[in-house]
């Protein structure tokens, strides 16, 4: 029915591509049991959003840098950063 010795290339493959992403991410080898649940990878927190900077860089009229500026601070989208910024300052 199925080819075994296909099936094992691929699992071979797919084991290889999971051990790249492990390693690009830096994360070392997870024991074959663990005790506990694996908690998540740690990550650097988002700076504090705050319109203020946002608001002084359309005070400038750099909409464009305003709107990148944003989705630093948020993690959003440029669609969605594009409507936030253009709802505070519709010009």
């Amino acid at each position: 029915m199925f080819d075994n010795r296909r099936l094992e290339r691929k699992i071979d493959a797919l084991n290889y591509k999971v051990d790249l992403i492990l390693r690009h991410l830096g994360i070392e080898d997870l024991p074959a049991d663990p005790a506990g649940p694996i908690g998540a990878v740690p990550t650097s927190p988002r700076p504090a959003f705050s319109w203020v900077e946002i608001d002084a860089i359309l005070a400038d009229g750099k909409k464009i840098q305003a709107i990148k500026r944003y989705r630093e601070l948020t993690g959003a989208g440029l669609k969605e950063a594009k409507d936030a910024v253009e709802r505070r300052y519709p010009y």
